[in-house]
């Protein structure tokens, strides 16, 4: 009677973890939408200020056409942000090759805000051509994950450094940042689901989600932190891969997996 409570116990626990990770998965999605919005504004303003200059100015057709062509630049930024946006924000079930630079770039899109609003000094290095085959959705929610974890160690001011690098058949994200650090007694757990020292702020499946995203990349996440006063920082080198067959990624759990 006792195992048949704990297998059922360790079923449930399963399926929640597994709905937890789908709702993870959604989170980083959404959020990249929202910052979308964001970048939009400005360009979506500036076109109906043109379209109502040139339906002003109807009658002075060469004024027209230069707003008009104002507006089309503006069409253009719009294309391009929603195109590269929703593009690497979409679920796939297959492995697409993807501009490593451009996934990079969108996950600290996701938290621009952030780290403009604790002045972060941001260094990248991120040189151009970098490609690899991955399931693009899950590749954003990680270094999302991982960099969201760097700015919440950050003090106002601190840096963070992100870079990319090609080595021989893999390629490599290191994501670095000068916080607090980590302690030796946790670090061995901070890839345990529901482990977290963020209290309220956390729920401790972003590191775990993480982990088992790069393991079915057949990839592997390592973590390289220092506690010393002065010279107190963390690093989180994730590698993947260039060119490989990923594994399907596993179902969805029936109850949540409809989309909105």
């Amino acid at each position: 009677m006792k195992q048949t409570i704990i297998s059922e116990l360790q079923a449930r626990l399963a399926t929640t973890i597994e709905a937890l990770e789908l709702a993870e998965e959604r989170a980083v999605a959404g959020q990249l939408a929202l910052e979308m919005m964001h970048e939009i504004k400005n360009p979506l303003e500036a076109l109906g200020h043109l379209t109502f200059l040139a339906a002003e100015e109807a009658d002075h057709p060469e004024k027209v056409r230069k707003y008009m062509s104002l507006a089309e630049e503006q069409m253009v930024t719009l294309t391009h942000i929603a195109s590269q946006t929703l593009g690497l924000a979409r679920v796939s079930n297959v492995p697409k090759p993807i501009d490593l630079v451009a996934l990079t770039e969108a996950a600290l899109r996701i938290h621009q805000r952030t780290i403009e609003s604790k002045k972060v000094h941001l260094v990248k290095d991120l040189p151009r051509g970098m490609v690899a085959a991955v399931y693009t959705g899950e590749m954003l929610q990680v270094l999302s994950n991982v960099i969201v974890n760097a700015l919440d160690a950050l003090p106002s001011g601190g840096t963070l450094a992100v870079r990319l690098r090609k080595r021989q058949s893999e390629v490599q994200f290191v994501i670095a940042d000068n916080g607090h650090g980590i302690p030796a007694a946790n670090r061995g757990q901070i890839f345990e689901p529901f482990f977290t020292t963020k209290e309220e702020r956390g729920n401790g499946l972003g590191l775990a989600l993480t982990k088992k995203i790069i393991e079915r990349h057949h990839g592997k996440i390592s973590v390289h932190s220092s506690i010393r006063p002065g010279k107190s920082g963390t690093a989180f080198k994730i590698s993947v891969p260039s060119t490989i067959e990923l594994s399907a990624p596993k179902s969805a759990p029936r109850s949540t997996s409809k989309t909105a």
